[in-house]
């Protein structure tokens, strides 16, 4: 069986029975694209534990990949050729006793709250074009660092998705295919406000939350990523948009938030994905160390 002609039937599959996501379908297409250029395998019954090794040890070695990234080529074609498995295309799993690497403990890059407070007041006083592009990248990014959306799920909000009279805002299918809702503070409800009065100016009618300044319709990926680079060149602040999802996290345990109620907020599937964030705010550990019961002794 061809190995590409196989993949095609995988990711009708994925997307129609198991629902995954396109992104989830996109780093298949990927690993699976990558296996065949570097190991020359075109038929799935080609496939085999050495290439497989070769592949992981030309990424490691040649590309400079991360433990996460070789964990992912992993786990992709573990799941690709477990499906080739139950069709009968293949018999055994080439991935099976490949051992994983460790992956390392690093913590989340995040902005400290100076950086993030600076960075949002130098969207909102930086010269735009036009009142309108304040208001929207300025609610943008403040969405960002007070409600700690992902990149996906800040481009797919839906206008009706936002409820600022009642101060929570709807994640539909997040990561994971999960609905989800995350509270919204004062703060950002009045600074929403501002972008959708200005919206309301231009007579925008499309569902997406966030639009483009001259088409009725959402912001696009690439619209998103050419505001980030202009930001970060006009700040002088280095950061990413996940860098910014990290900075929320860190600040909401900064303030007292609770760990349970932080991975909620996230959308983690596993509250010890959230845990990692104890870690990254000092504030948060220098809290909890003066509670050491002896620390009234002299």
């Amino acid at each position: 069986m061809n190995i590409q002609n196989a993949a095609k039937q995988f990711y009708d599959y994925s997307i129609f029975i198991k629902g995954f996501a396109k992104a989830t379908i996109k780093r298949y297409k990927l690993v699976i694209d990558f296996y065949c250029k570097i190991t020359g395998v075109t038929e799935v019954e080609h496939a085999t534990q050495a290439s497989v090794r070769e592949l992981l040890y030309y990424g490691r070695s040649q590309r400079n990949w991360s433990s996460n990234t070789a964990i992912v080529f992993h786990k992709s074609l573990m799941v690709f050729f477990r499906w080739c498995i139950q069709q009968g295309y293949l018999v055994e799993n080439p991935v099976a006793g490949i051992e994983k690497p460790h992956l390392e403990q690093k913590l989340p890059q995040k902005l400290t709250r100076q950086n993030a407070l600076r960075m949002l007041e130098i969207i909102y006083n930086y010269s735009w074009k036009n009142r309108f592009l304040r208001e929207r990248n300025h609610a943008m990014f403040a969405t960002f660092i007070f409600a700690g959306l992902r990149k996906s799920e800040l481009l797919n909000l839906r206008y009706a998705d936002v409820d600022i009279e009642n101060l929570t805002i709807f994640i539909r299918q997040g990561k994971g295919s999960k609905d989800r809702i995350v509270p919204m503070s004062m703060t950002l409800a009045e600074i929403l406000k501002r972008y959708l009065e200005e919206r309301k100016k231009l007579i925008i009618t499309c569902a997406e939350f966030f639009t483009s300044s001259t088409r009725n319709q959402g912001l696009t990926d690439d619209g998103l990523k050419h505001i980030v680079d202009h930001i970060k060149a006009v700040s002088g602040i280095a950061f990413s948009v996940h860098k910014l999802r990290h900075t929320f996290a860190t600040l909401m345990l900064e303030g007292g938030c609770d760990i349970y109620a932080l991975s909620k907020m996230m959308g983690h599937s596993d509250i010890k994905t959230t845990t990692i964030y104890l870690a990254a705010t000092t504030e948060h550990l220098k809290a909890q160390i003066m509670k050491h019961p002896l620390n009234s002794v002299s």
